[in-house]
């Protein structure tokens, strides 16, 4: 049946009634049908005092259908006029489930998601009211926290399901300047709030959250982090130590491997276990390490086979000597401090905060991804080796997620190549273990390909790049599908949720946070701050002084 047959049809069916049928069903397709609505009876909603029944007929709003003794309620994807008839418009409409009709009343209770039965065409289409958006909407009774309003009322609370989202992983999407550091702020607050005694380990590359949970976070940078270096594995004691490329990095690696084990093996704890590898997080001396290298190097007969030794001797020395490595790889960090480390870091026990901020802003970006790839393992072989141990799971949340999991093949040199198979090791796994996964990113295109899908709970603000916004529409379900169609037109503070968080993709307005618990990634005002004038000479020289000393 062509557009104009069903206009034909529509135009011979029962009058509409003048306030609550706004039109009809003219299609149906399994998750994807459509219907026909009428303009005229459209108008007479657009004053209604219950701005959910005024704002219907538009894209992403919602519209039910009576079948049998249930509710089946559908979100507009797409609009169209009918050729040839101006008083028909074809929407496009996916499904998102079902709910019982109160016989007395007509009302709508118990909605669930899915559809056990369809409409058949010709079936009458009513706007959802807010008393319907309310049952929709509604909590249920698993642990659950409030971020804000369902779009476009005022009152009607959106709700996360905690264990849903934390246990299949999740991740915040939006552009610059849309509100996403506050957003992930907010959310881990109402996650702090109701789980005091949580786990929770976030990766801040710029900064921006020590000034958000000063009240109820542990706070870590450069100055207190104390990661001892030994907690590396081999892999990331190669991207440290070899410079190389080539057929060269291969020879430089085998000598490390073969002088590293030997440098943990001369520790009292490295003699107590009998199959040491070179993984094992076991401390040493940096001073050992260089004196096995240049023991070995002695043993050449030729001079030029001495290139590799020196190569990896001179950059152990150059990281020794640089106050910018301090925090990880000063002499005051040999003693086996692992168990200590985990406990601050992890939050075992969390004494009441149950977040630790991860400040790499001041780590050498030569070093930031081994940094962050350290962390992000010791997180998931600490829930590996665990196992038969009571639980306790550990949310690890990325901001800038894609600068550690960037999409293509990892290169030759790789910087980032080790941080990157954790996280993508994580996302696919993690969940079995007891390890969950936060992205937080600005450009979820350029994110390893996979990743975003293995989500369970996608968080998207706007997203002004037409490749981002692609890249999130593949990664989402059918259904919510209508919604991503606004995702350019959500103002600040609004995004679209869906997946296993929540009970059907809702359009959400995100609560206000207090001044104190916001992070401190606010733009510039130019405008502003370009009528100050004065002490400029005191800010270079204090400024300088930082610099110079890399101090901070």
């Amino acid at each position: 049946m062509t557009e104009m047959q069903g206009a034909q049809v529509f135009a011979h069916a029962a009058p509409l009634a003048a306030v609550t049928c706004i039109g009809m069903v003219f299609e149906i397709g399994g998750s994807r049908s459509m219907v026909m609505l009428d303009p005229h009876a459209l108008d007479t909603t657009l004053a209604h005092v219950d701005p959910v029944i005024a704002s219907a007929g538009s894209v992403g709003s919602q519209i039910k259908m009576r079948v049998g003794g249930s509710w089946l309620i559908a979100n507009i994807r797409s609009l169209k006029m009918v050729d040839g008839h101006d008083d028909r418009i074809a929407a496009h409409v996916d499904f998102l489930g079902e709910g019982d009709e109160e016989k007395l009343t007509g009302k709508l209770y118990k909605f669930r998601r899915g559809v056990t039965r369809y409409p058949t065409p010709g079936c009458a289409v009513y706007p959802v009211s807010t008393a319907d958006l309310k049952q929709i909407y509604a909590a249920d009774d698993r642990a659950n926290i409030e971020i804000g309003t369902v779009y476009p009322t005022k009152d009607i609370r959106a709700a996360l399901y905690v264990d849903a989202m934390l246990g299949k992983h999740f991740a915040l999407l939006g552009s610059t300047g849309t509100g996403k550091s506050t957003a992930a702020a907010l959310i881990l607050h109402r996650i702090c709030e109701l789980s005091p005694q949580g786990h929770v380990v976030m990766i801040d590359p710029h900064g921006e959250y020590a000034a958000a949970f000063k009240g109820n976070g542990a706070i870590y940078d450069v100055g207190n982090l104390q990661m001892p270096y030994w907690l590396m594995n081999f892999e990331e004691h190669c991207e440290v130590f070899v410079t190389s490329a080539g057929s060269e990095k291969q020879i430089d690696a085998d000598i490390l491997a073969k002088c590293l084990l030997l440098a943990r093996g001369k520790s009292r704890l490295g003699q107590e276990i009998s199959k040491l590898t070179v993984d094992a997080p076991i401390p040493y001396l940096l001073s050992d390490l260089t004196n096995l290298i240049q023991l070995e190097m002695g043993k050449m007969d030729r001079a030029g086979d001495t290139a590799p030794y020196l190569r990896l001797k001179t950059k152990i020395d150059e990281i020794k000597a640089d106050p910018r490595y301090g925090f990880m790889f000063s002499g005051m960090l040999v003693a086996d401090t692992m168990a200590g480390f985990l406990e601050r870091i992890f939050r075992l026990p969390g004494e009441g905060k149950p977040i630790s901020i991860i400040d790499v802003s001041g780590v050498p970006s030569e070093i930031t991804s081994v940094v962050v790839a350290v962390l992000s393992r010791m997180v998931f072989d600490f829930a590996i080796w665990s196992r038969g141990e009571p639980q306790r799971p550990i949310l690890l949340v990325c901001e800038e997620a894609h600068r550690y999991i960037p999409a293509g093949s990892d290169s030759a040199g790789g910087g980032a190549s080790s941080v990157r198979r954790i996280l993508s090791r994580i996302a696919k796994e993690g969940r079995k273990y007891g390890v969950s996964l936060g992205l937080i990113t600005q450009r979820p295109s350029d994110l390893a390909e996979g990743v975003l899908s293995q989500c369970g709970t996608i968080i998207a603000m706007r997203l002004n790049n037409d490749r981002d916004q692609a890249f999130v529409r593949a990664a989402m379900p059918e259904g919510a599908r209508g919604f991503l169609d606004a995702i350019p037109a959500l103002r600040n503070r609004e995004c679209i949720i869906c997946g296993e968080g929540v009970a059907i993709p809702i359009r959400v307005s995100f609560d206000a946070l207090d001044d104190d618990k916001r992070p401190a990634s606010d733009d510039p005002i130019f405008s502003q701050l370009w009528r100050e004038t004065g002490g400029e000479s005191e800010i270079i020289a204090r400024t300088l002084k930082r610099w110079r000393s890399q101090g901070r």
